[in-house]
Parts: structure tokens; C-alpha cells; sequence
């Protein structure tokens, strides 16, 4: 439908704004006034954002808000007017060119989103705090900069007011309202003006958490009370808001709060292991338990955030990362296995995507404190601890592509665990499981075929792997995974020909070459999974990936062809084995949408993509 609607304002911009401004009149008489006529004119409206020029989407839009703002006041009823407030939200929300080109008009919409948010019709503060955070996105510089006749930048103001205009949101609106003013302090370039902006944003919460740290250190039992516990999370929760919109500059703050934390990470972690130790499996369960967790979770989530957004400067995350090993590496391996958080593993995944080779003399204690351990949790079976899982083989990824010298100085029976976890990953029916351990498989093959252990490896696991491939590619459980099962395979059969020892037992059978034994071998394996194919098929089958194996397309096709012709795959649907062919054809769709204004909605474009 909104395809259609830009279209139409293409044709004939004219007529397509009178048709709206007609049916918006029928609103105000009456003579169509109904909730959901109004909901879907305004719809209609913001959805053609975009397609006209500037000039006439400004005409357009002045006759819109003055008709919905008449409509406003001459509607008797709160619920009605909640409506129409809505739907005016909506419409300003839409069109961001509009509100950064008319500061006045800007400030009286964000002006009126701080009165709704006082507004307790049930939905309207929710809108307004969303529709503020997807303003000020698209127009952050705006409230920074000092406007024509104004004392001080908007977000001062708004600073100076903050604690009676967030007096009535729950929570989670709060949050969001503390991410919103992120984004516009992020756009704040004079780091003392900054700096000073986001300690004031941030003095009510930091008020509240001397208080309670203060408390704890007169007695450490105030801290086992629910509504502090809830305090503590929701200070917490405030912060994780704020770094997510003003990345590396929150490093202030995070420094302020930071040690402090960790002392409380702590104390509550050996509070959920003794309550789980003391009360048997249930308790886990327990709502106080789950309360004192979400207090762990959103300590790791908060120090993740800043480390993935600390993006320039690598240097003031590093020093983080020395006080956390014993609070919450230590920590994860003594806890039970119930009271672990997976988010302990998806934190370190980050801080090594971040720091890469930086934290090479780190790995061998982050492996020591999480690998037995997690692997004992997840490989009893394919259900338990589903959230360990995805962050655990995320984190081998960070480790096997940035700190591959921590791998190769592991014990042999300790690499030997971490190819067995890696083939049981990928035999996983859970699709982002399979992928990251395919994905890793991919990574350790290449890393070990450019180092000096490449024979080694490859006598110990070469043939394994093979058997572990062909098992999951043929199946037919494991379809998405084809892309990277055939690029494992073709990895395979070409490192063949650079190995300089023998894939084979010497001491029983002998062959002239390494891709000869492997043809073989592979003959065998295939001749034995399908055994109603004739000896004849499968031998010309892997004749014809031994041939085209320097040619990925060739060799992708050829597999392809051999499994939809199996008797296996011949009844099903298969369109997984075509996923990269549609990827393609949906890119080249999204590139002819941005050739035509409005069809990608202003409001969905990447900020660099619109003009501030």
C-alpha cells in the first residue's frame, strides 16, 4: 500500500496531497470523524514522506498539523483527543526534513511530547517517549546548537527541567527518555560542554547510588531488600541507556560507577549461588533469585555496551578489563552452573572482537575459567542452556579469529575438546548455532593451513571433519548451512595438494598422493550413506569436486545438483540451497527502492544517509 501511495505522489504530487487534505476536512466537519478513518489518513500521510520536494512537503505538512491541531481542540472527549494526539506524534515523527528545517516548529512538537508524557491515557506516554528518541535521532544537532533567540542549546534547558518532566513514566520510559538525550549530547562536539552535560543528566541516578553504596557500607544487608535490588537495577538499566546512544564519550560516567559495581556483581552472584546451593534445583527459579540475576545481566550488558561502542579510542576499554577477571571470570567458574550467566561469555567475545591480538596473554585464563565448565553444561544434550550455546561458540569465533596463537599452545586434548565442541555445534538444528561453529570450523582451517602446525593438524583432523560435513550437507536437517558446508569442503580439497606428509596409515596401505587417498576415502564414504546410488555415480560425483574445487561457482553447482538429484532431497524443498542467489536479488530490489524518493521511508535511512 505505501508502495503504491509514493508511487501515486510521483504521478501526480498534486492531486494526491488534495485528495488527503480533502478526506482530512471530512475529519473536521465530522462527516467521516471516526478513530480509525483518522488512524489511517495519517498513516497515508507519513507514509509518502520523502516523495515530494522539500518545498511542497513543507506547504503540505503546515496544512496537515494546523487542520489535526484545529481537530484537536473542537473534539470533546479525552479519549478522542488522545487519538488525535497520537496520530499527530506519528505524522511530525515521519518527517524529519520538516522539523530540522524549522526550529521553532521543532521545539513546540518536543515541547508537547514533555505534556504527554504527563498524559495517563494508557499508550500516550509510551508514544511520546518513542516518538521523542525517533526525533531526536534524525535532528540531534538541532538541541545542541544555541537557535535564534534562545538563552542556552535546547538540551540545557531540557537538563535544567529533567526531573519534573520524566516525574510520570514508568521505568522503562525513562530509560528510553535517558537514551534520547544521549543521542542529542553524543552531537555535542566541545568535550567540556559534553562532559558537563552528561553529569547532569546523569545526577539523579549517581545521587541514588552513592546513597545505596553509602548504605552498604554502613551494613551489607540493605542490600538483600527487593526495593533496593529494584533501585540497583533500574540505576543500572538508566546507564546501559545512555552508553548505548553516547558510546565512547560515557566513559566518564562508567569510571564513576565502575569499581563500585563490580564489588555489588559480586556480592550478589555469591548470594544466587548459595541460595541456589542451599535450596536445591527450584530456587533457581525463584523470583528473588531472578531478580538478583537481572542485576548481573545488566551489569555485563552495561560493560559490553561501552566496550562495543568505545570505537575510536580502544585504550579506555582495555583498562576495564584487568579489574573484571576475578570478579566475573572467577566468578562464572565458581558458580553452579544454574546461577551462570551466559552474558559472562557473550562480554568477553566482544572485548576480543574489540581488542583482537591485544588479548592474546588473556585467552589461556578466559579459557580456563569457561571452557570445561560450559562445555559440561551444553553438550549433555541439544536443549539445556540454549543461551550458552549461541554466546559460547561466539566467543571461540572471537578467540579462534583475533588470538589463533592462544589455539595453537593449547594441549592436544584440549584442542581435540574444542573441534569436538566445534562439530557438535554445527550439527546443530539451531540455525545461528550451526552457522558460528561453521563459520569458526572455516577460520581454524585457514589460520592452521598458514602455520607451521598445518600437517599435524591436518593428519589428526582432516578425514573427521570431511565425515562431519558430508553428514550434516546430506541429511537434509542442515540446509540452511550450505554455503558454508560446501566452502569447508572446497577448503579441504584444496589444502590437499600443499600438505607434505601422508593423510593415510603408512604402516598398512600406500598411495600415490594425498587428493588420490582422499578420492578414495571419500568414495567409500559416499558409498556407504547412499547406498542406492551405483558405484559409477558416486565416483563421478567426487571426480567432479576434485576437478572443479579451484572454481567455487562449479563446485557449488555440482554438489547442488548431486543432492537436489538424491533421493533424499528429490521430494523436499530446497530453496535453502539458494539462499546466496535470492541474498543477491534482494540487494539489487533494496538499490532500485533508494533510486526512487520515498520508497525507503526518511525516517528508515541511516542517519549519514540525510542532511542535518
Amino acid at each position: 500500500m505505501r508502495e503504491t501511495l509514493i508511487y501515486l505522489s510521483h504521478l501526480d504530487h498534486e492531486d494526491t496531497e488534495q485528495q488527503m487534505l480533502k478526506k482530512l476536512t471530512k475529519q473536521l466537519n465530522g462527516e467521516d470523524w471516526s478513530w480509525n478513518n483518522l488512524n489511517t489518513l495519517c498513516w497515508a500521510i507519513g507514509s509518502i514522506s520523502g516523495s515530494m520536494v522539500e518545498e511542497q512537503e513543507n506547504r503540505f505538512l503546515v496544512m496537515v498539523i494546523r487542520d489535526l491541531l484545529n481537530l484537536c481542540e473542537i473534539t470533546k472527549g479525552k479519549d478522542n483527543k488522545a487519538v488525535i494526539a497520537s496520530n499527530i506524534m506519528y505524522v511530525v515523527g515521519q518527517y524529519p526534513r520538516f522539523l530540522r528545517a524549522h526550529w521553532k516548529f521543532l521545539k513546540t512538537v518536543v515541547n508537547k511530547l514533555f505534556e504527554f508524557m504527563h498524559e495517563m491515557h494508557p499508550g500516550v506516554q509510551d508514544m511520546a517517549c518513542d516518538t521523542f528518541l525517533k526525533i531526536v535521532q534524525k535532528c540531534k544537532r538541532k538541541f545542541v546548537t544555541q537557535q535564534v533567540g534562545e538563552n542556552e542549546p535546547f538540551v540545557s534547558e531540557l537538563l535544567t527541567n529533567l526531573a519534573t518532566t520524566i516525574l510520570d513514566l514508568e521505568p522503562h520510559q525513562i530509560h528510553t527518555f535517558y537514551e534520547s538525550v544521549g543521542h542529542m549530547i553524543q552531537a555535542e562536539s566541545d568535550n567540556t560542554k559534553r562532559d558537563e552535560y552528561l553529569k547532569r543528566l546523569m545526577s539523579l541516578p549517581n545521587q541514588k547510588w552513592a546513597e545505596i553504596i553509602g548504605q552498604a557500607g554502613q551494613s551489607i544487608d540493605i542490600l538483600k531488600n527487593q526495593d533496593v535490588i529494584r533501585s540497583v537495577l533500574n540505576i543500572l538499566q538508566t546507564n546501559t541507556s545512555v552508553a548505548t546512544s553516547l558510546g565512547p564519550h560515557f566513559f566518564p560516567q562508567i569510571s564513576l560507577i565502575f569499581l563500585d559495581m563490580l564489588t555489588v556483581y559480586r556480592m550478589y552472584s555469591e548470594l544466587v549461588s548459595s541460595t541456589i546451593a542451599e535450596g536445591g534445583p527450584y530456587a533457581s527459579k525463584s523470583s528473588f533469585v531472578k531478580l538478583l540475576r537481572s542485576i548481573k545481566r545488566e551489569t555485563l550488558k552495561l560493560i559490553e555496551t561501552f566496550v562495543d561502542k568505545a570505537e575510536d579510542l580502544p585504550h579506555l576499554g582495555k583498562q576495564f578489563v584487568p579489574p573484571m577477571m576475578d570478579p566475573i571470570l572467577g566468578d562464572y567458574a565458581r558458580n553452579v552452573p544454574d546461577a551462570r550467566e551466559s552474558e559472562v561469555l557473550s562480554l568477553f567475545a566482544t572485548i576480543i572482537n574489540k581488542y583482537k591480538a591485544e588479548m592474546l596473554d588473556d585467552v589461556p585464563r578466559i579459557f580456563e575459567a569457561v571452557f570445561q565448565c560450559t562445555l559440561e553444561m551444553i553438550t549433555k544434550n541439544f536443549e539445556d542452556y540454549p543461551e550458552h550455546r549461541l554466546k559460547f561458540f561466539s566467543l571461540l569465533r572471537a578467540i579462534g579469529t583475533h588470538c589463533f596463537k592462544a589455539l595453537i599452545q593449547l594441549s592436544s586434548q584440549q584442542l581435540k575438546l574444542v573441534i569436538d565442541s566445534i562439530n557438535w555445534a554445527f550439527r546443530h538444528t539451531e540455525r545461528n548455532i550451526a552457522e558460528t561453529g561453521l563459520s569458526l570450523l572455516l577460520e581454524i582451517l585457514k589460520n592452521f593451513q598458514a602455520s607451521e602446525f598445518t600437517n599435524q593438524f591436518y593428519k589428526t583432523y582432516f578425514l573427521t571433519i570431511e565425515q562431519e560435513i558430508f553428514a550434516v550437507l546430506t541429511d537434509s536437517f542442515h540446509k540452511p548451512g550450505f554455503k558454508l558446508h560446501v566452502l569447508v569442503l572446497q577448503h579441504l580439497f584444496c589444502v590437499v595438494d600443499g600438505l607434505t606428509e601422508p593423510l593415510w596409515d603408512a604402516s598398512t596401505v600406500s598411495y600415490p598422493s594425498n587428493a588420490m587417498f582422499v578420492r578414495d576415502y571419500t568414495i567409500k564414504l559416499l558409498g556407504a550413506s547412499f547406498p542406492n546410488m551405483t558405484a559409477a555415480e558416486v565416483t563421478k560425483f567426487v571426480d567432479g569436486l576434485l576437478g572443479s574445487r579451484h572454481d567455487l561457482p562449479s563446485f557449488k553447482n555440482h554438489i547442488r545438483d548431486f543432492l537436489v538429484q538424491s533421493k533424499e532431497f528429490s521430494a523436499q524443498d530446497n530453496k535453502d540451497l539458494y539462499a546466496e542467489e535470492a541474498a543477491v536479488q534482494r540487494e539489487k530490489e533494496r538499490q532500485r527502492m533508494l533510486a526512487i524518493p520515498g520508497l525507503i521511508a526518511p525516517s528508515e535511512l541511516q542517519d549519514e544517509m540525510v542532511d542535518s
